[in-house]
């Protein structure tokens, strides 16, 4: 194995999450941008903390794939990447790492983003802000910079062989049609307007589920929105506890199926709005309800990104 430093930084970006409830507050208001929430709103965060045991356990499957992305790019190219975190909403933030990697005498930073579909609202938000850190440093450092991943190969055979092994037990077990439920995190309606592609990466990933699977659209699956923010704005729809409703209305739908691709990670947006919500929703119209396990840190994604890091570098 080589001994040289590593001459590229790979800055990992994600959300963050709150590592203890006394982080609950001012996480909610970097949220907001700095404005404090009500306490009604901060009481209700914190009751849906409580309900999955008081904290997230994002912090840490973050840093499980940080890890893993690391022995990925170990294997593949030994000594010449450093992985590093960057967070949206809890430290280190994503500029300030940038900013560290670049001072640090990195001549070359890749943003990778734990998430997989490209919206100019959230990806576009994390590239930009390693630019910010970029540039705000002493240093000349590149960016390069990954959009999306939404049908890489291993991404999209992970999700598929998971679905495909819970829809044939749903269906042994469920006298009705089993309707398969693709989300993720809705953003406002103004990123449509404006011509954002996320809509179309959220399909995307979808249909090649779908595919592999041999579900068809309509009669299998629909796309779906959850966990859409609390401002007076329209966001993306359908919301999925509205679909919920709609299905548990239909006397020949028997189960209910959600596979959560926008979401990498075991998290509240899982755990809490997907394991005890829609679950909840499901329950109150005697739908069966079951979800599609997280990435985490599965090591044969994580390798898959790793390859996708050093082709950006070839490209």
């Amino acid at each position: 194995m080589s001994t040289s430093r590593p001459d590229v930084a790979v800055l990992l970006m994600a959300y963050g999450t709150p590592r203890h409830p006394d982080e609950i507050e001012p996480y909610y208001t970097d949220i907001r941008r700095g404005r404090p929430p009500t306490p009604e709103a901060l009481a209700d965060l914190t009751a849906r903390y409580a309900a999955i045991g008081g904290v997230s356990p994002l912090a840490q499957l973050t840093e499980a794939q940080r890890d893993a992305l690391q022995v990925a790019l170990d294997a593949a190219a030994p000594g010449r990447f450093h992985v590093a975190l960057g967070l949206k909403h809890a430290d280190p933030k994503v500029e300030v790492a940038a900013g560290r990697l670049a001072d640090e005498g990195f001549d070359t930073i890749v943003g990778l983003v734990l998430a997989p579909h490209f919206s100019s609202f959230s990806i576009g938000q994390y590239l930009d802000r390693t630019r910010q850190g970029v540039a705000e440093s002493s240093s000349e450092a590149t960016l390069v910079g990954i959009e999306s991943w939404a049908v890489e190969p291993t991404f999209v055979e992970f999700l598929a062989d998971d679905l495909a092994a819970r829809v044939a037990s749903m269906r042994e077990r469920t006298t009705g049609d089993v309707r398969v439920l693709f989300t993720a995190h809705s953003l406002p309606e103004r990123i449509i307007a404006a011509g954002d592609r996320y809509p179309h990466e959220l399909r995307s990933t979808a249909e090649a589920v779908a595919g592999a699977v041999g579900l068809t659209e309509g009669a299998d699956w629909q796309l779906a929105w959850q966990s859409a923010g609390r401002t007076p704005e329209p966001w993306i729809g359908p919301d999925i506890l509205q679909v919920i409703d709609e299905l548990g209305a239909d006397d020949s739908v028997g189960g209910v199926i959600v596979c959560a691709c926008g979401f990498v990670a075991d998290h509240l947006e899982v755990l809490y709005d997907l394991d005890i919500e829609a679950a909840g929703r499901a329950a109150s119209h005697d739908l069966a309800f079951d979800r599609t396990a997280c990435v985490n840190d599965d090591p044969a994604i994580m390798a898959a990104l790793a390859d996708r890091v050093i082709a950006a570098l070839g490209s």
